[in-house]
């Protein structure tokens, strides 16, 4: 049995990470201060004997360490995602995903645990155009969310060479499944297009549709945590790692499957209508990630592609957003 810290716990990847540790026999700490999380999401765990939330802020370095006391290993999830909110308001996303993730380091390396897990970002790939994305090739990011991801990793490079903190970031794509937040101004993509269509609004694809990216099934975003919690080889930590399915697909492309999985729930989906509008500030082209790196040194290998995630993804949605 391990004790695990999940910060973050109660957003969409963090509490999807806390069901399967639990279901593991593992004792999970949640930490969040339901900024962006949600408490249903942690609702089933609460009686669990297994389970500890705390809720507070990693801003607070009492809070990070109180939360990482007797803890094996950190998931740090805790952060302000989305690139429209950093544009605009970038004093807090600094804030939170540069400060408070130091904190996190700082609070874990004097707790000694036994490696420090964070969810990086392939926003850090920036206006590099060379595709599939590899590992140590990147280019200048085009956002203070991408700038401050890229601080995550040069400071869990710093702790791992200075202090000796074993790390590892997840260089997240896309992530997508159930409990991600339909609702709000910077909600993402597929859960914000799959309420649409079940309220019968159009969706609005920024651009042409033309745009592709690396869409990742969270069960894949989980594999890829649990093993990197389990890898023993040295090569295998202290990086970072893509994690992804290794494939590609158009934001027109995505539309058509989520249309064609919910017109089965309901017939009347099929004749909404798709509307295009401006592109994005700070939105890259083109996103594909190489997957060897994370294939060769932690044995990963996605279990879902596009089309088996999108498909559970949906029947979850229609049971839960009805």
């Amino acid at each position: 049995m391990l004790k695990i810290l999940i910060t973050g716990g109660a957003g969409f990847i963090g509490s999807n990470l806390c069901e399967h540790f639990l279901e593991k026999g593992h004792k999970v700490v949640c930490l969040d201060n339901f900024a962006t999380g949600h408490r249903h999401n942690i609702e089933p765990f609460l009686n669990n004997g297994n389970f500890t939330l705390i809720e507070g802020d990693i801003r607070d370095l009492d809070t990070c360490n109180q939360a990482v006391d007797g803890i094996d290993y950190v998931l740090h999830q805790a952060a302000l995602g989305s690139v429209p909110r950093s544009i605009n308001d970038p004093i807090t996303s600094n804030e939170v995903n540069v400060s408070g993730f130091l904190n996190m380091l700082v609070a874990s390396r004097d707790a000694n645990v036994k490696r420090f897990i964070y969810a990086a970002s392939s926003s850090t790939y920036g206006d590099s155009e060379a595709l599939p994305k590899v590992e140590d090739k990147i280019g200048k990011p085009l956002s203070p969310y991408a700038i401050t991801k890229y601080v995550n990793e040069l400071y869990a490079d710093i702790f791992s060479k200075t202090y000796g903190l074993e790390t590892i970031g997840l260089r997240y794509f896309n992530v997508f499944g159930r409990r991600q937040d339909p609702n709000g101004a910077y909600a993402a993509v597929i859960p914000l297009f799959v309420k649409q269509f079940m309220d019968y609004e159009s969706p609005v694809i920024n651009g042409t549709g033309d745009f592709s990216r690396d869409f990742t099934y969270i069960k894949n975003v989980v594999q890829m945590n649990e093993r990197a919690i389990q890898a023993t080889n040295k090569e295998a930590v202290n990086t970072v790692y893509n994690t992804a399915v290794g494939d590609r697909t158009t934001l027109n492309e995505l539309v058509g499957y989520l249309k064609e999985f919910l017109s089965v729930l309901d017939p009347k989906i099929v004749s909404v209508e798709i509307k295009h509008g401006p592109n994005r500030k700070g939105d890259i082209p083109h996103s594909l990630a190489s997957i060897d790196k994370a294939r060769k040194l932690l044995g990963y290998e996605p279990t879902h592609k596009i089309r088996e995630g999108l498909k559970e993804a949906v029947d979850w949605y229609w049971e839960n957003l009805k």
